[in-house]
């Protein structure tokens, strides 16, 4: 069976691009805050350099790996959607990426991962030390950025998306190698550890635009369940893309013992031969050469694939609903077009 059928026949992004030459929507994002963003790289730039040359070259090596920006092209077109025309978004959104890949080096050291984007990851070329503490120089860049703002109010929002995203990795950890987790601890989980720097992404930049209650509150709910969907469509994937799609490995979460939405409705709903087999492989983490062909056998019986990316299309269409009140215009579309690009990516 194809992946594309292990999801639910989940339909290519280029199925779903304008006429206009294969135009996707992350092609339209990028094109949408081109400008904006070409100073935003610039800032990138001149705010990870250091005297000590390990920080800048350890902190490129991630920044520069192919990742798409998501994160703060949606700071710039949340901007552009809620007309703003100063400066300030410029620096947020530099700080939504540090603040992003500084937990990126964190995650890595904590996963003991050794590839991303297709790359060898940064704790396995310099070591877990300098991968933690250059991720932490980036946090402290972030916070300066933060108070350049000039808002109180959008250093509490950012700031409190840092510690809640720790939060969210240090909650993960409990629930690791625990079946008993239950779909609402899960997803307690991933809106800590990656929606909410989507939200707090789409907040600010209503909020340094001056904008009322209703519309900052809307923007963040837009990247709040953005978010989730996000990451729901990620933990399905592991389990069904081609490595050199996402840059990783398939399989990783099943070796690491990592209990996400699949698992936790594969174990639901199988036997008890499956529940041990389960136990054995997860919890226990005594997994054989085999065992990984057996879980993707499993989770593709009981659909745990198509069923974790159809809760992914509900948080989108939440997602998109978020967004009604807005006038429609360039990046109303882009941003729309964006949860569906999020959903249906790599296939």
């Amino acid at each position: 069976m194809s992946e594309a059928k292990q999801l639910g026949n989940v339909v290519s992004i280029r199925g779903q691009s304008d006429s206009a030459g294969g135009v996707t929507a992350i092609d339209q994002l990028q094109m949408l805050t081109s400008k904006d963003m070409a100073s935003v790289n610039e800032t990138i730039l001149s705010r990870m350099q250091s005297p000590v040359a390990l920080i800048p070259e350890l902190a490129g090596h991630l920044i520069s790996s192919g990742g798409k920006r998501l994160r703060p092209m949606l700071t710039l077109a949340s901007a552009k959607l809620v007309g703003y025309d100063g400066e300030r978004h410029i620096g947020l959104a530099t700080a939504v990426e540090f603040i992003h890949t500084a937990t990126l080096l964190h995650d890595d050291v904590v996963d003991e991962s050794t590839l991303r984007r297709g790359k060898k990851t940064a704790n396995l070329i310099w070591g877990n030390q300098p991968s933690v503490l250059v991720g932490d120089f980036l946090f402290s860049r972030a916070f300066e950025l933060m108070v350049g703002s000039d808002s109180l109010r959008v250093l509490k929002i950012l700031s409190n998306a840092s510690s809640v995203i720790t939060e969210g990795e240090v909650l993960q950890l409990t629930t690791a190698n625990d079946l008993s987790t239950t779909e609402e601890k899960y997803l307690e989980v991933i809106t800590a550890k990656t929606a909410v720097l989507f939200a707090a992404a789409c907040e600010v930049a209503g909020v340094v635009a001056e904008k009322d209650e209703e519309i900052i509150s809307a923007l963040e709910a837009y990247g709040r369940y953005l978010g989730i969907a996000f990451q729901l469509v990620d933990d399905a994937l592991d389990y069904s893309a081609r490595q050199a799609t996402l840059g990783k490995n398939v399989g990783d979460d099943f070796r690491e013992g990592k209990i996400t939405l699949p698992v936790i409705l594969a174990y639901r709903r199988g036997t008890e031969e499956e529940r041990e087999f389960w136990k054995r492989t997860m919890q226990a983490v005594r997994q054989n050469d085999d065992d990984l062909a057996k879980a993707l056998a499993t989770l593709q019986k009981y659909e745990t694939l198509n069923a974790t990316v159809e809760r992914a299309r509900h948080y989108g269409e939440m997602a998109k609903d978020a967004l009604a009140m807005f006038n429609d215009n360039d990046a109303k579309k882009a941003m729309l077009d964006v949860v569906d690009f999020c959903i249906d990516r790599a296939y």
